[in-house]
């Protein structure tokens, strides 16, 4: 028997919002199969079963939001009797939620257990229930392409999905950003009016998470602006070769600078410094409903062109919902220079120690040994956590990044 909780996918999840259950009660699972999907502060996730046997219950429906490590199933063999384990987990959701518990907990039979079910067909993306009187617009969302983000984006800000297609997505799937894009042209509808809408379960999080990293890491800065005409020829000439931003290069540079800083690939957990092996390097992915950081698993031991194939794959799958390696990341870059924007400073993504915010590349005048010349220049701002990185440190650090970006050949190879 098999208690099934919300997991927690990544060091800062508090909570996870139930999008729609794979499976359906009564139903065999296979160890690996997945069993339902969630919605987490930074992205859609499939969860999978851990063990094989039968779903039993239910215990949180689709659109409940409960905490982590909280039971929202049960799995056992056929014949096993689990009244026991619903009491126990009836009793630990309406302690844990107290008067919050939703009226779908509050409502369920738990004493009613689901047999072994013949169905093999796939189930609905969204229970049956959808389809009464009482939520009159759930039928569309089944007849439109749609991701889940988009779905509950959409029940958050009560945007009809069928006004929206086809959307920006593969086939015309509508994404969560069409939602939420619709979502504010609708707000600014009416002038002269505040408008009220409720904060995003990602928006939430950001604030929750940025807030406590600007209170609790003692953040220093550093700026550096480099000559970055080397860089932009060495850039347009690998681009003419193969699919590659510039953002790319400036991933697997950081990439091998962090592998020889072992503070750099170090992070706080649970009062502890953890350093690990490789350089795994998220990159800001900016979206309008919110801010999402895939990460490159390894990206030191990587060529360029695996670089940019990689980071246009973990990108797209962000801008799905699907973010990759979540919580892995130990240092983050957050680029901005494709706005126009020239510096900024960023804060840090905890449990990270570092983060390198890149301006755009810009022409200027450059002064070198008393002669002026035309050129380009790009101007990076290290942010920095004081418990793990001292300033001499982040100095040399950005040092050798600068050496790498203005002799970028070695990049290439």
């Amino acid at each position: 028997m098999t208690k099934i909780t919300m997991p927690q996918a990544g060091q800062s999840m508090e909570e996870g919002t139930i999008l729609c259950w794979r499976k359906n009660e009564g139903e065999p699972v296979k160890k690996g199969e997945i069993l339902l999907e969630i919605e987490t502060d930074k992205a859609n996730v499939e969860v999978e079963a851990t063990e094989s046997g039968v779903l039993r219950k239910i215990l949180c429906p689709a659109g409940v939001t409960i905490p982590v490590l909280t039971p929202i199933a049960i799995l056992a063999t056929a014949s096993e009797d689990i009244s026991s384990e619903l009491a126990d987990a009836a009793a630990e959701l309406s302690s844990l939620l107290g008067n919050q518990l939703p009226s779908a907990i509050k409502g369920m039979a738990l004493g009613t257990v689901a047999r072994p079910s013949p169905v093999t067909s796939p189930i609905p993306a969204q229970p049956a229930a959808v389809e009464t009187e009482a939520e009159p617009q759930e039928p569309v969302l089944q007849e439109i392409k749609a991701s889940p983000a988009a779905r509950q984006s959409a029940r958050e800000y009560g945007v009809d999905l069928g006004t929206l297609w086809p959307g920006s997505g593969p086939g015309g799937r509508i994404l969560s950003t069409d939602v939420t894009r619709a979502a504010v042209v609708t707000a600014a509808a009416p002038r002269g009016e505040a408008v009220r809408r409720p904060m995003s379960a990602m928006r939430r999080a950001i604030a929750r998470n940025l807030i406590a990293s600007k209170q609790t890491i003692p953040h220093f800065y550093m700026r550096m602006t480099i000559d970055a005409g080397p860089l932009h020829s060495f850039f347009r000439a690998e681009k003419a070769k193969y699919p590659c931003t510039l953002n790319d290069v400036l991933t697997l540079a950081c990439a091998r600078v962090v592998r020889e800083f072992p503070s750099f690939r170090t992070r706080i957990e649970n009062e502890e410094l953890v350093e690990y092996p490789t350089s795994n390097i998220g990159v800001a992915v900016g979206m309008e409903d919110g801010l999402r950081v895939p990460v490159l698993v390894g990206a030191d031991r990587m060529s360029l062109r695996q670089v940019a194939a990689e980071s246009q794959r973990i990108v797209d799958a962000a801008k799905q919902g699907k973010v990759e390696a979540m919580g892995q990341g130990v240092f983050t870059i957050s680029n901005l220079g494709m706005y126009g924007v020239e510096e900024f400073a960023a804060i840090i993504n905890p449990p990270e120690a570092a983060l390198l915010a890149v301006g755009a590349i810009r022409e200027t005048v450059i002064v070198k040994d008393g002669a002026l010349r035309a050129g380009r220049v790009m101007t990076m701002t290290l942010s920095a956590d004081h418990r793990v990185i001292d300033g001499l440190m982040a100095a040399r650090f950005l040092n050798q990044l600068k050496a790498e970006l203005e002799s970028p050949e070695s990049l290439g190879e």
